[in-house]
């Protein structure tokens, strides 16, 4: 991982924390943020899994490590598995290339890190 945190929980602890100043000074935007992913994430013609999917696709090939760990979480929290994120890999890396490759590797250990009951 390329953050200065130890996993994907901590590092979207870290980044939940450090947004709170933006929902303080600029909560209108942060709200409007909020009700976009929502809106955009709601089941309709394609369900929230598949859409939660596409978002984590463009986070991989955005190369943003901290989007990867929020979607990841959406999509344990909805019952991904793990053959649905390979496949999903597979064609963001036949899109993306070797930047996308390297990615997906980091993505694999969110599922791993995420799909497991945090710590007590």
């Amino acid at each position: 991982m390329s953050t200065a945190t130890a996993s994907y929980r901590d590092l979207t602890q870290t980044v939940t924390a450090r947004l709170a100043t933006l929902r303080a000074s600029t909560p209108e935007v942060m709200m409007g943020f909020t009700e976009l992913g929502r809106a955009a994430t709601a089941d309709g013609a394609l369900d929230r899994k598949t859409k939660e999917l596409i978002a984590l696709a463009l986070s991989v090939a955005s190369r943003c490590e901290p989007c990867i760990g929020f979607h990841m979480r959406a999509l344990v929290s909805i019952g991904v598995t793990r053959q649905e994120v390979d496949e999903m890999l597979g064609v963001t890396t036949y899109m993306g290339g070797g930047p996308s490759l390297m990615y997906a590797a980091s993505t694999i250990a969110a599922f791993d890190e995420l799909s497991r009951e945090p710590a007590a």
